[in-house]
């Protein structure tokens, strides 16, 4: 018996048994169940390569996977289904099926943090079915508070096969506020001790004027970056020159972030560009590599990925970098 065939027709019946609605929808339905009953494997072999700029030694990807939906950690303002929504679709196999689609249409680099589950996860794409992906990740233990275990996930980190890593942009933001900047140095030390190419993340802009002015030996820098030309962006009288989160948005003043990345010399991946969804990909992309980042992030579904890097290809083709040259 061929067990294949029957389930495809299985699915195909049972679906068709409740389109009343003519053959045109019958057509359209079978097709679905196609689809349904028997998903596709997923292909390692590159379909295309996306441009690349250099992070220490690292060839990366203008388009990095954004973590965030692999950890489930989305960022959905109010609608707090969504979170529980994307838990119940990106499963640990799911998830290696998007880092599979991401590396078949050239995204060759992720940046996540270090939730176990997902490490395990990672852990298994590269040994079971042989992926390439490359990895940032930022440790969470607080470098401060808890330098040794800081120092041990740094060295775990190195020993799973990660390549590079970076000060966890929501500790960079505190160790900032506190004028700690001794903890964001030895943050990046300890990478270099491990032989990782060693950065720094933040949401708050005063992250990168600090490590600037203070001579932080960062690698490269992550910080957030958008446009508020969208309907739920903040009204300027929500800008203030203190960083606080506001649901949908982390990039509180985009033309002083332009104004200051102007003059930084070190690869800047750009995150948050989308506003966690509110802005288009060819609208993100566009403003992000028109304005000075050397990369960006994008928290994508595997079903995403294909059209996504296809608009990301066609804006690095034609943008024009006349604010900042590229610094990867």
């Amino acid at each position: 018996m061929n067990t294949s065939s029957s389930r495809r027709e299985f699915v195909k019946q049972s679906l068709l048994g409740t389109a009343l609605a003519g053959a045109a929808l019958g057509t359209s339905v079978a097709k679905a169940a196609d689809d349904l009953a028997l998903p596709a494997p997923v292909d390692l072999e590159p379909e295309g390569s996306l441009p690349q700029g250099k992070i220490g030694k690292l060839s990366v990807s203008r388009i990095l996977l954004g973590g965030n939906l692999l950890t489930h950690f989305t960022h959905s303002r109010d609608l707090k289904y969504v979170y529980t929504l994307c838990a119940h679709y990106n499963t640990d196999e799911k998830i290696m099926d998007t880092m599979a689609v991401a590396e078949k249409h050239g995204v060759n680099t992720l940046v996540i943090h270090t939730v176990p589950a997902a490490m395990e996860t990672l852990k298994r794409y590269r040994n079971e079915r042989g992926g390439k992906m490359q990895w940032i990740i930022c440790p969470t233990a607080q470098v401060d508070k808890e330098p040794d275990a800081y120092r041990k996930q740094v060295k775990d980190l190195a020993d799973m096969g990660t390549e590079a890593v970076y000060l966890w942009g929501v500790t960079a933001d505190r160790l900032t506020q506190e004028g700690n900047v001794d903890a964001m140095i030895k943050a990046v030390e300890i990478g270099h001790e491990f032989g990782l190419a060693s950065g720094v993340g933040g949401h708050d802009l005063r992250v990168v004027q600090t490590c600037e002015d203070k001579g932080v030996p960062t690698d490269f820098y992550i910080k957030t970056f958008h446009h508020h030309n969208y309907p739920s962006a903040p009204r300027p009288d929500e800008i203030t020159e203190i960083y606080r989160e506001v649901p949908g948005y982390w990039c509180n003043d985009p033309q002083a972030v332009i104004d200051v990345m102007k003059a930084v010399e070190k690869p800047w991946i750009a995150f948050k560009v989308m506003a966690a969804g509110a802005i288009p990909p060819a609208d993100a992309f566009q403003y992000v590599f028109a304005n000075g980042a050397d990369f960006s992030l994008a928290g994508m579904f595997d079903f995403e990925i294909e059209e996504d890097v296809r608009i990301a290809k066609e804006v690095l083709k034609n943008v024009k970098r006349e604010l900042r040259p590229w610094r990867a």
